[in-house]
């Protein structure tokens, strides 16, 4: 049976899905199947690998190592070194500070990079053609277009609870727009408050939801070094973001736009 010859007269077109390790998680696709015949999938595999070994602060030959260690300056590094550089002083602004690309004292643009990488991703296929396809990077998400089906709707992305290993806190709904998550649920404390030089605490997670998956990523990361007090009055300044947090004590705020993400089925 082709698809045109549907019982239900609709055409659905073949989904591929990929999953690869790299940047220290697994990045998962959900693409329309064309994405690998045309090389737009391994095309935007290999850009994430290519990121990996340019960005790691865990390679010793990467580019982000040797400036951090003070062996080359950007001028020798990749032309992209600059312009995340450029993009984490934006974000250092933007949030007075508590965004940095040296947390703990190093150079190190994780905090910027990993959201940047996979919405780069998503555009890769954009440009192949692709209309409808989602990129997760470990819990950060960019959506292009809405989920496929005889009824086209919104991507669901789940919200892991940081307080409770293997559930959901939430599910939120999301189409041409990308979700990030902060928190302890994946690294553990992990994220700097640049101004004590100590691990953030008061929040367990926040997610970011917006156009931009960098932007997005970035500033869930800030907001959590922040701590929840900070951080509410901050992200609802934010135009086009709205975040949903999680305390350490369990429990939870939004910012005035967010319930128009979650999902309520």
């Amino acid at each position: 049976m082709t698809a045109s010859s549907s019982p239900s007269g609709f055409a659905f077109s073949a989904r591929a899905r990929h999953a690869e390790p790299v940047m220290g998680t697994v990045v998962s696709f959900d693409v329309p199947f064309s994405a690998r015949r045309d090389g737009s999938l391994d095309a935007a595999v290999a850009w994430l690998h290519w990121v990996d070994r340019v960005f790691s602060p865990y390679r010793p030959d990467s580019d982000v190592s040797r400036l951090a260690d003070g062996t080359v300056t950007a001028g020798g590094c990749a032309p992209e070194v600059a312009e995340v550089i450029e993009a984490c002083a934006f974000v250092s602004e933007l949030s007075g500070g508590y965004f940095t690309a040296s947390p703990w004292g190093r150079f190190d643009p994780s905090g910027y990079v990993k959201g940047w990488a996979v919405e780069r991703a998503a555009a890769i296929l954009s440009a192949a053609g692709s209309a409808s396809h989602l990129v997760n990077g470990g819990g950060d998400v960019q959506c292009v277009g809405a989920r496929p089906g005889a009824n086209p709707a919104p991507w669901r992305v789940g919200i892991a609870d940081p307080r409770n290993r293997g559930a959901l806190a939430l599910v939120v709904e999301a189409s041409d727009c990308s979700v990030a998550t902060s928190g302890t649920a994946e690294r553990g404390a992990h994220i700097a408050n640049p101004r004590t030089g100590e691990a953030a605490s008061g929040l367990a997670s926040i997610t970011v939801a917006g156009p931009r998956l960098a932007l997005a990523d970035a500033c869930a990361t800030a907001a959590f070094a922040m701590g929840p007090d900070l951080a509410r009055d901050w992200t609802e300044s934010l135009e086009g973001y709205e975040a949903y947090a999680i305390t350490e004590a369990g429990g939870t705020w939004q910012t005035a736009g967010f319930g128009a993400y979650i999902a309520r089925d």
